[in-house]
């Protein structure tokens, strides 16, 4: 071997340290000194002492030779590995790639977007499952009881559900007669009605300066009326239609909700990380504790004004006082404005009857409303739903303003429930930081 070789040899093995010789390599001669020239690494590469023999030097374009202990100037480290990957190793993934992390934001954009759209047009099959498990989760309580009556919950589920039909069926019966019979009496009465508009001084003074009386009998014999009217109708008609169908909806999903709750309820905790499972269930337990007796109190209220409003009306006599009795009832569900608009309502038709009745329905109302929100709705809500009354009105309003009255109805109860996370979870929390 020459001179100029050997020093060669010296100056790559000076740049590129040998392994340590182990097993056969600790015999010595030619073939230990080849072997650590042929195991020279660059520098940082890290091979394991037990994988010299993966590692070659090769002249470009030329095969390797294992033999030959020189190592030619010019030369190259070569892993075989390399030869198993016809096109070279890969590079390093693109991890700080702008354009990757351009395209990625992007896509997470455009996937919440898609996400948004969807939940919009969704929304109101959305709501209706919502308000079905809100009322499934407010007669539960009720179950429960008839449950504790040596009932199964099948049979008290039938009970339950049977009440709430018959609660609508008589509503509807109770509204629909005096609807009918109040425009049956307006369309016969309509050319009285007519007739006393052109006798009057003002309408016929209004008439001879505008023409008024002229161009409404011209837009009624144009045929622009009866389009409208028509219209109207199949307005009217939709949405009656679509009433209907969100009440079979709704009584529908609620059945299947109150007969599968507890399922429901398990398979939902079961999601939750078992360590955590136990305070989780408690928590929820309560919420829901909280939701059916808001809904049952309610009910409650809603229930004692209506039979209080019927005797009251009856009493005095005043038409339609069934109607008038539910019609208050059901509008009594609604926070803060509902037992106002039931009132007004029945104070109307009281004033139709005559002053003096008209009056007494105000003065009734008013009393009425102080005993229901000092007397009666303190003691309904007392051991179900401790909610302060600042609460009350932001939980209704943010509701009502979000979701109509349905999110007023719904804005009480999860606000409480809000407010007991809050204090059995974010409380403790920070007074442990």
């Amino acid at each position: 071997m020459s001179e100029s070789g050997g020093s060669e040899r010296a100056e790559i093995s000076s740049v590129f340290p040998p392994f340590p010789a182990t097993g056969d390599d600790a015999g010595g001669g030619a073939g230990a000194e080849g072997s650590s020239a042929g195991t020279a690494t660059r520098p940082g590469a890290e091979p394991s002492p037990g994988d010299r023999s993966t590692v070659a030097w090769l002249q470009d374009g030329e095969a390797p030779d294992p033999g030959d202990g020189d190592v030619p100037t010019g030369t190259r480290k070569v892993d075989p590995k390399d030869h198993e990957q016809p096109f070279g190793r890969p590079g390093r993934p693109l991890r700080n790639n702008p354009f990757l992390f351009g395209l990625t934001a992007a896509l997470g954009v455009l996937t919440a977007w898609l996400m948004v759209q969807a939940i919009a047009s969704a929304g109101s099959a959305l709501l209706l499952i919502v308000v079905s498990l809100f009322l499934a989760v407010g007669l539960n309580p009720a179950v429960e009881a008839l449950q504790r009556r040596n009932l199964s919950r099948r049979l008290a589920i039938t009970i339950v559900f049977l009440a709430v039909i018959a609660f609508f069926v008589g509503f509807g019966l109770a509204i629909v007669p005096p609807l009918t019979d109040q425009t049956t009496g307006f369309v016969q009465h309509l050319p009285e009605y007519l007739q006393q508009l052109q006798n009057h001084p003002f309408i016929r003074t209004v008439d001879q300066r505008y023409q008024v009386l002229e161009k409404l009998q011209q837009y009624v014999t144009s045929g622009g009326l009866a389009s409208q009217m028509f219209g109207g109708l199949l307005g009217v008609a939709s949405v009656v239609i679509s009433a209907l169908f969100s009440g079979l909806t709704i009584l529908v999903l609620t059945l299947y909700f109150l007969g599968s709750l507890n399922s429901i309820k398990e398979t939902g905790y079961r999601l939750v990380p078992r360590s955590r499972r136990t305070r989780v269930r408690l928590l929820s337990d309560e919420i829901i504790k909280q939701i059916g007796g808001y809904v049952a109190g309610n009910l409650i209220i809603s229930l004692i004004a209506g039979v209080v409003t019927f005797i009251f009306l009856a009493l005095l006599k005043v038409p339609y006082a069934l109607a008038l009795a539910i019609f208050v009832a059901v509008t009594d569900l609604i926070p803060m404005v509902g037992a106002v608009v039931g009132a007004a309502v029945a104070s109307g038709v009281g004033f139709l009857s005559s002053v003096q009745v008209g009056i007494a329905c105000v003065v009734f109302f008013v009393v009425y409303q102080q005993i229901e929100n000092y007397v009666i709705s303190p003691r309904v809500f007392k051991s179900s739903v401790d909610v302060p009354p600042i609460a009350t009105i932001i939980g209704a309003l943010l509701g009502g303003a979000l979701l109509g009255i349905v999110g007023a109805l719904l804005g009480i109860p999860l606000a409480a429930a809000a407010l007991l996370l809050t204090r059995e979870v974010v409380f403790p929390r920070q007074e442990r930081l």
